[in-house]
C-alpha cells in the first residue's frame, strides 16, 4: 500500500485556526485526504504525524506513528477557500541520510533538486504522499554549524495548503498574510500567514499549478 498521511499533530490551540478560517471539528481540521489535529500538549510547531502504509517509524528524528484508520470523509472548501494540504517542509542537516530513511519505510521519492532555493537551501528531495508532497530541504552549511553539525535529526518545520482562488483567500485574510508573489514552482502563486496570524508555525497559501 503507497504510504499516506493519517494525521498530522500541531501544538496549537484551535482558536487561532478557527479566527483564519478553517473549519474545525474540535480540534480536529480535515484537509483533503488527512486530518491536522491541534492541542498537542508538548512540542512547539508542527510536532508528529502518523502514516498510513509505512514500512517502519525511524524516520532520521521526524516524529511518526503508524495508522490504519481510514481517510476521513471528504470535508470541501474551507470558509477560507483552502481545499487541502499542498505540501509540508522538512529540514534536514544531512539531506542523503534522510532521504534513505524515508525511502526505506516506503515512501515514494519522486526527485532530489539539486539546485539552490532563493532562499539558500543547496538540496531539496520531493515524495509523494497521495495528494500531499513532503518536501525535505537541506540545511545550508552556515545553519548546520550554528545547530551544532550534521549529527542532529530532520525536524518538521511548516505546511503550504492550496487555496485555489488565492487572490480571494488573501483578501479575506487581510493584514494577516503576505501579498501574492511568484512561487519557486513555475506558474504558481504563494502568500504567507504573517505572526500577527497567531499560529506556532510557517504556514503558506498557494495557488494551484497553472
Amino acid at each position: 500500500m503507497a504510504v499516506r498521511i493519517d494525521e498530522l499533530t500541531v501544538a496549537d490551540s484551535p482558536a487561532p485556526w478557527s479566527a483564519l478560517g478553517f473549519e474545525l471539528d474540535g480540534d480536529t481540521c480535515v484537509c483533503g485526504e488527512l486530518r491536522i489535529r491541534l492541542g498537542a500538549a508538548a512540542g512547539k510547531g508542527l510536532v508528529g504525524w502518523s502514516l498510513r502504509g509505512a514500512e517502519a517509524t525511524e524516520l532520521d528524528g521526524l516524529p511518526t506513528r503508524c495508522s490504519e484508520r481510514p481517510p476521513p470523509s471528504p470535508q470541501g472548501e474551507h470558509p477560507n477557500g483552502v481545499t487541502r494540504l499542498d505540501h509540508l517542509v522538512a529540514i534536514t542537516p544531512a539531506l542523503d541520510r534522510t532521504v534513505t530513511a524515508l525511502s526505506a519505510a516506503g515512501l515514494d521519492l519522486r526527485r532530489i533538486r539539486e539546485e539552490p532555493t532563493p532562499a539558500g537551501a543547496p538540496r531539496q528531495a520531493f515524495f509523494r504522499l497521495g495528494a500531499t508532497i513532503l518536501e525535505v530541504v537541506q540545511e545550508p552549511p552556515e545553519a548546520i554549524e550554528r545547530g551544532g553539525g550534521a549529527e542532529r535529526s530532520a525536524f518538521f518545520w511548516g505546511l503550504a495548503f492550496l487555496a485555489p482562488d488565492l487572490d480571494a483567500t488573501v483578501a479575506g485574510l487581510g493584514e494577516r498574510v503576505s501579498e501574492a508573489r511568484a512561487a519557486v514552482q513555475p506558474g504558481r502563486r504563494i502568500a504567507t500567514l504573517r505572526r500577527s496570524a497567531g499560529l506556532a508555525l510557517p504556514v503558506a497559501l498557494i495557488s494551484p499549478v497553472a
